[in-house]
């Protein structure tokens, strides 16, 4: 009984249509070259299958285009031996060799019984004997010849050494070519004497590794012939080349070039191949005079990708060198994909969620690299997708809402494109009917409107329409239109506009006012009466215009009831003399906002003018001395709406010289007498305010001073020492009263037409100078002297009182005796 190794992939239970199916995989392991009818493996118990499903279920094998090697027994639900398996036959030096195949029950199953390799090849050279020649001269390590044995075999019973017999002048070496190939370096190991012995026989063995070991030999005779120092060199120590399948033959696919530098028949250079299996020798042909390496047979990349030939470069002399020569196999897009429908159902619900499967295909492609890289597509706007699931095993998918009044049917056309220059397609066509249901949305004629409403509007007037169709019909094709809850300046939406449900019409719900409200969207939603319904949105722009129903607004000269503000004009002023520029604004927009000044109105309209465009008020003559003081100027100002609208402003132009004049001609306003009678209430407010905080002041003082006058008693009567302290700026220090200069000035300043009365006080002529007793307790010598002081009648009030108030140490008191100074200053 065969040895059997079983992998399992995991089960997974596929809903397909109204099928049940099971998808895996499962590999077997079985030595080739077994008898037919031998056991693989329990293919019903590896996939915990009952046989009776396997009966129902129609099991097959399928295996494409390869022929049948394994055999499915339903009854036993056993996998057995067809025919006759060669491993070397199926995979030549493949390894691991694995017949893929499928079992089919409703989805595919891959089996994959993969060939184990008996050693039943045994190593072969290409030739079994070979002559050559070798200069005595040679010296030891000269390489004298590369050769390789083939096995079929692979794995442990694949070549694995090389000996030399015997082993007297000559040794070898066994090397790996890049693709893992060994073969045999023969070099000389030691001198050679042609004299002594001219011809030489060695056995070069080849042996595997299987067991029993087998192996094959080659008779290399060796010819010892006279002295020739100088063999043949190759240009390149290895030569690189490429060529595409399916070339023609005689196609060169290299030129091997080597030279010596011996004359005569010493320096001709032939060439050979020295190493190189059968199959290879018949693909390639080597021109021994010109060294062209040209295509002699079907080079076909699928078979083989690389090839490594050994050739060798020999004088007349015996002389030779040996060089590989790697040739690259371009895989040339010859195999274009082949599609196999393997499940499918020809009709599905218009309601079918995405994802549903429709359709299971298998795509391959014989080539390799990009050329066999196959992207799998269906036809494009049509509502299915394709996933790969397994390799080479795409399915269709549902990948959209399907609709039944736009598409009755579908015709599915998959498209296989490899990935090869120029890329081979291969397209297979399905038909897909689709069953009704209720599935269209309602549709807006347009995604987005737009339209205009002029301000001061009328509230409930129709500002625009909406519509929309519903392939469906009866109650699914019946829309009712919804407005969106939005918010608007922190307002629903509700609040500015309505929508008719049955009819779309969009109704303004208030009057617009352009100057708050510039633009409106509104978005509605269009619903059908499905179960469940189905709806649509559309968004509707609502500009509001404009109207000119705001006139113009004077921002300069103010307008000030009935008070006059004149723009005085020296009578010396020349033509074009700048009087005063009328400012205006207008809250409107466009052209509504567009202004214009005209003068309508003036005292003397030879005299002054005004800018159209910038309201600037200019002379237009020469100011003469008869022109009136007193100038009345009315200029109107006009916004370009239809209708216009318009604002006037009064301009009083005083032209004169000096201010008195002008006061004179404008004294006969009546605001004067009402001006004075506000000044005298608020002087004497003033007034009274004043007087009661100076006797405030004064009674806190002369009770502090009092308080003072008694600490100082008992101070005098303690027999304490006392210290006198004079100030540093005094100009007498020894007794004599200095005096400070104490100049204060008084301004009260009017305004022509303010109301008001301004009261200024000048800051003193010099500073003044503050003298600090250590204490605010003052000593007798120190009362007596402020009492002298205060009784001078030559001494001035203000120094007086500033010396006796002076000498304090104590903040609050310097502060409160420089009110009490400073009120007794005004008052007098």
């Amino acid at each position: 009984m065969a040895v059997i190794t079983i992998r399992r992939q995991v089960l997974a239970l596929m809903s397909f249509l109204c099928f049940c199916s099971v998808t895996g995989q499962v590999s077997y392991s079985i030595p080739e070259e077994m008898p037919k009818g031998s056991f693989v493996g329990d293919i019903a118990q590896d996939l915990g299958l009952d046989v009776k499903r396997l009966k129902s279920g129609k099991a097959r094998i399928y295996t494409g285009d390869s022929a049948e090697y394994i055999e499915l027994n339903k009854e036993r639900g056993v996998l057995l031996i067809k025919d006759r398996i060669d491993r070397e036959a199926i995979c030549a030096k493949t390894a691991p060799c694995a017949l893929h195949f499928q079992v089919i029950l409703e989805n595919p199953m891959d089996v994959v019984v993969e060939v184990l390799d008996v050693n039943d090849n045994a190593p072969a050279f290409h030739e079994k004997e070979m002559h050559l020649e070798i200069l005595e001269s040679a010296l030891p390590g000269t390489e004298i010849l590369q050769v390789s044995a083939t096995d079929p075999d692979v794995g442990i019973n694949a070549l694995h050494d090389y000996t030399l017999q015997p082993k007297t002048h000559f040794n070898i070496k066994v090397l790996s070519s890049p693709n893992g190939h060994k073969y045999a370096q023969l070099y000389l190991s030691g001198a050679l004497d042609r004299e002594k012995e001219e011809k030489l026989l060695l056995t070069l063995t080849a042996v595997d590794g299987g067991e029993p070991q087998r192996s094959g030999t080659l008779k290399i005779h060796i010819t010892v012939r006279d002295t020739n120092d100088n063999a043949p060199v190759f240009t390149q120590s290895v030569f690189k080349a490429s060529v595409k399948e399916n070339v023609p033959k005689e196609t060169l696919v290299v030129r091997v070039s080597a030279t010596d530098a011996d004359e005569g028949m010493n320096g001709l250079v032939t060439y050979h191949f020295n190493r190189m299996s059968s199959s290879v020798a018949q693909l390639f042909h080597l021109d021994e005079n010109s060294g062209d390496l040209t295509v002699n047979g079907v080079i076909d990349y699928e078979e083989n990708k690389i090839y490594e030939i050994g050739v060798q470069a020999k004088d007349q002399g015996g002389q030779s060198t040996s060089t590989n020569v790697i040739i690259e196999v371009t895989d040339v897009n010859d195999n274009a994909p082949i599609i196999t429908l393997t499940s499918f159902s020809s009709a599905i619900a218009e309601d079918s969620p995405s994802g549903t499967t429709v359709a299971i295909i298998n795509v391959k492609d014989l080539d390799s690299g990009k050329n066999g890289k196959v992207d799998c597509s269906v036809n494009g706007n049509i509502p299915f997708a394709i996933h790969s699931s397994l390799k080479n095993y795409y399915t269709l998918v549902t990948n959209g809402v399907l609709d039944r009044e736009r598409n009755p049917d579908y015709n599915i056309t998959f498209t296989a494109v490899d990935e090869g220059s120029p890329p081979l397609s291969t397209n297979k066509t399905i038909t897909l009917r689709v069953s009704d249901v209720n599935d269209n949305a309602p549709v807006f004629e347009q995604s987005y409107y737009e339209a205009d409403i002029m301000e001061n509007n009328s509230p409930g007037l129709s500002v625009f329409s909406v519509k929309a169709q519903d392939s469906d019909s009866g109650q699914n094709a019946r829309v009712s239109y919804l407005l969106i809850d939005t918010e608007l300046n922190g307002n629903p939406i509700s609040t500015y506009i309505s929508v008719n449900a049955e009819s779309g019409v969009i109704e303004a719900v208030r009057s617009f006012d352009y100057e708050q409200i510039k633009t409106i969207n509104v978005f509605v939603k269009g619903q059908d009466g499905g179960s469940p319904p189905l709806s649509s949105n559309t968004t509707v722009k609502l500009n509001i215009r404009d109207q000119n129903d705001n006139p113009p607004q004077v921002l300069y000269p103010v307008q000030t009831g009935g008070s006059v503000v004149a723009e005085m004009v020296p009578r010396s002023a020349d033509v074009g003399y700048l009087v005063t520029k009328v400012v205006a604004v207008d809250v409107d927009s466009g052209q509504n906002a567009w202004l214009s000044y005209k003068l309508q109105k003036a005292t003397d309209r030879a005299l002054f003018e005004v800018g159209s465009q910038n309201g600037e008020i200019r002379t237009i003559r020469q100011v003469s001395d008869k022109d009136a003081v007193k100038q009345r100027l009315s200029v109107i100002v006009e916004d370009n709406g239809q209708p216009s609208r318009s604002a006037t402003v009064i301009v009083n132009v005083a032209v004169a010289d000096s201010f008195p004049e002008v006061l004179s001609e404008f004294s006969d306003f009546p605001h004067d007498k009402e001006y004075n009678d506000n000044l005298t209430f608020y002087l004497v407010l003033a007034l009274a305010v004043v007087s009661f905080l100076f006797i405030t002041c004064l009674v806190v003082i002369i009770s502090v001073k009092i308080y003072r006058w008694r600490q100082s008693r008992i101070l005098y009567h303690s027999n304490l020492p006392v210290i006198p302290y004079y100030p540093p700026r005094y100009s007498d220090t020894l007794g004599t009263t200095g005096t400070l200069q104490h100049v204060y000035n008084y301004e009260v300043c009017r305004t022509t037409d303010s109301r008001k009365s301004d009261c200024k006080f000048g800051r003193a002529g010099s500073q003044n100078v503050l003298i600090m007793d250590p204490s605010c307790s003052g000593t007798m010598q120190r009362m007596q002297s402020e009492k002298s002081i205060l009784d001078e009648p030559d001494s001035p009030l203000e120094v007086r009182l500033f010396d006796k108030f002076i000498p304090t140490t104590n903040y609050a008191c310097f502060f409160q005796r420089f009110i009490l100074l400073f009120g007794l200053i005004c008052n007098k």
